[in-house]
């Protein structure tokens, strides 16, 4: 008895744990990321126009409202006010399906993302033309930068990881006419001298590759994403990889709480 009574209460906690993680702890922001909207079947990162559509559709029906990363520290810091649900839209790379086929598909459900953008590979093969990245500057997207070559900035000195940082940056400016203040590790990769480079780049945050939720208390430079492959699962594995990330934010919350 003593033992059904032992498992009984650790059944009983853990449902109240739960019960205060997503009734009673504040809602974390979602960064979702994805790379390509496209039928390749062969690329883990190629989410076909179908899944994309559907998981837009289950965003918008379940309340989420597409904002910048721009508006989400604007409404952290007081300046604006986020609605009840926000969601980030990325995309890393920089690839013409971005525009072609995620763009029409976005503005079908009234939705915007934010585009990491590859400055030195901007108009070559599959990626990009900078005719593009102005017509989806212009349609309300949000451009970032994803480095000049796409290289791990982990692996590179600081005075190279600064080069990277500044030139994208520079020709992204140029190119659009407007500020680029936001920048995607690529491969996720950074390290602590790489946000001291982002802050003197001129950058105002940057996401990483750690999985979870964002808060105002979130580093601005080590931003937690969603990452959305190409499903196995469909719309079930969607919904898993935004479970899964408000629990990692609701233990990380109570983990605070109890320090």
């Amino acid at each position: 008895m003593k033992r059904v009574h032992k498992i009984s209460l650790a059944v009983v906690t853990a449902g109240l744990l739960f019960f205060v993680m997503f009734c009673w702890m504040p809602s974390g922001v979602p960064v979702l990321a994805y790379h390509m909207v496209g039928a390749e079947e062969e690329e883990l990162y190629s989410v076909s126009p179908a899944e994309f559509d559907r998981q837009l559709a289950y965003l918008k029906e379940n309340g989420y409202t597409a904002v910048s990363l721009q508006e989400m520290f604007s409404g952290f810091a007081g300046t604006t006010v986020l609605p009840t649900k926000p969601v980030i839209i990325t995309f890393d790379d920089g690839y013409r399906d971005n525009y072609l086929t995620a763009l029409p598909i976005l503005e079908k459900h009234g939705m915007k993302a934010t585009v990491f953008v590859v400055a030195g590979q901007a108009g070559q093969g599959e990626y990009l033309s900078w005719d593009q990245v102005r017509a989806l500057h212009k349609r309300g997207t949000e451009i970032g930068s994803h480095t000049m070559n796409h290289v791990a900035l982990s692996e590179i000195s600081p005075a190279e990881q600064l080069r990277e940082a500044v030139e994208s940056k520079e020709i992204l400016e140029r190119e659009l006419g407007a500020p680029v203040v936001f920048l995607a590790y690529p491969y996720g990769k950074f390290t602590t001298e790489t946000v001291a480079v982002l802050q003197a780049a001129g950058y105002h945050g940057a996401c990483s590759g750690i999985p979870g939720l964002n808060a105002p208390d979130t580093s601005r430079y080590s931003l937690k994403r969603v990452n959305v492959p190409k499903p196995r699962l469909g719309l079930w594995e969607f919904k898993i990889r935004l479970l899964r990330a408000k629990i990692v934010f609701g233990f990380e919350l109570l983990e605070n709480r109890l320090r």
